[in-house]
């Protein structure tokens, strides 16, 4: 009898020890981490399983591998991103991992010129125009994209031709004189005059702040006292090849009109005007003259057209991207088209080369070219 109940505590042993080495078995799992947002890879994100010391990082592609029991509860985080916990099954070797961005972070801090500042340090006002509030705007000028969106700027238009430059006031006027009291455009980290702004494509714009406190001198100097505007323009992503279109078509005409005399009614009232001061007749037959020239009709265009074409071209890898954009607009006036009208057509490139040199060290080259006419 004791040796039977021996012999089945031994087997019961044996089994015990058999499926603890079977569940406690290692897995090779696999994985890539992206954000979940835009789709792009997450190279450098730590990789753990919980509860031991087991970990690892992925690599520029935001690949990994890692070794993990049966059961075991991989932990997944990125700077700016929500960290996420992972269950390995016994069928898991392979696993995809989208990390949601943190959006209360964004919201601590705030990106100044060449520099970063916690919002709760940054005492004065920034505006922020993204591009989805410029996408159906008919302007000419990015300026004029601008009117009504910022509290405390003043746009004005300068002239009703078409192109023509409006007068911006970020911080009212400062200065005697005109010119030194706009504001300091920067595109992409490099000053421009407010001229230099116009061969940019509305549909190019990625963002646009506008500085209006006294804390932005600390950046640019006293060249910031009338307000820094920074745009930054939109650059190539990683993945799939996209093609955009924006454009619009309209015409305008003069709203209204004055009700003028013709060549016979103007005769007949110098007429009248000269009999009733006692004169003679100035006109012998009025109704010769007939209708004349309405030189309203002659100056004015009562069918003015205006057109713009944007077309861009973005996509690239996980080393290299890149953003391709042609513009084209054209504008008649509304008097005298010949000496009335805005053309312009422009040509924009921007290439960026990056090469994961280390888990800490970054490189890219970025190349941004211009043509206008």
């Amino acid at each position: 009898m004791k040796s039977k109940t021996a012999l089945l505590l031994s087997c019961f042993l044996i089994l015990t020890s058999i499926f603890s080495q079977a569940f406690a078995q290692d897995l090779s799992v696999s994985g890539k981490v992206t954000n979940k947002s835009n789709g792009e890879v997450l190279p450098g994100a730590t990789i753990t399983v919980k509860g031991s010391s087991t970990g690892t990082k992925t690599d520029a592609n935001g690949n990994f591998t890692v070794n993990a029991q049966i059961g075991a509860v991989l932990k997944i985080s990125y700077i700016g991103m929500i960290e996420q916990e992972v269950s390995i099954a016994s069928s898991t070797t392979q696993i995809s991992v989208e990390l949601e961005p943190l959006s209360n972070s964004m919201n601590e801090i705030v990106v100044v010129g060449y520099g970063t500042q916690k919002r709760s340090v940054v005492t004065g006002a920034i505006s922020s125009i993204k591009a989805k509030d410029l996408e159906n705007v008919p302007s000419n000028r990015v300026e004029q994209s601008l009117q009504g969106r910022v509290a405390g700027v003043t746009i004005a238009q300068n002239s009703g031709q078409p192109g023509s430059p409006s007068t911006v006031r970020v911080r009212g006027i400062t200065t005697f004189g005109d010119g030194g009291n706009n504001p300091l455009w920067v595109i992409d980290g490099v000053v421009v005059d407010q001229g230099g702004i116009g061969y940019l494509n509305q549909s190019d714009i990625e963002s646009i702040e506008v500085l209006k406190d006294a804390a932005s001198a600390a950046i640019y100097g006293t060249r910031a006292a009338t307000g820094v505007i920074l745009i930054t323009t939109k650059k190539g992503k990683a993945g799939k090849f996209t093609v955009s279109y924006n454009g619009f078509y309209g015409i305008s005409s003069p709203d209204t009109k004055l009700k003028l005399l013709n060549a016979s009614q103007y005769a007949a009232v110098m007429n009248e005007r000269s009999v009733n001061d006692g004169g003679a007749l100035v006109y012998a037959d009025p109704n010769s003259f007939g209708k004349g020239t309405d030189w309203q009709d002659a100056i004015f265009n009562n069918d003015a057209r205006r057109y713009s074409h944007e077309l861009s071209l973005s996509g690239g890898s996980d080393k290299s991207t890149f953003y391709i954009s042609f513009g084209m607009q054209d504008q008649e006036g509304i008097v005298s088209t010949d000496v009335s009208r805005y053309t312009r057509k422009n040509f924009r490139i921007n290439l960026v080369y990056s090469q994961f040199v280390s888990n800490t060290l970054y490189c890219a080259l970025v190349i941004t070219r211009y043509y206008s006419k």
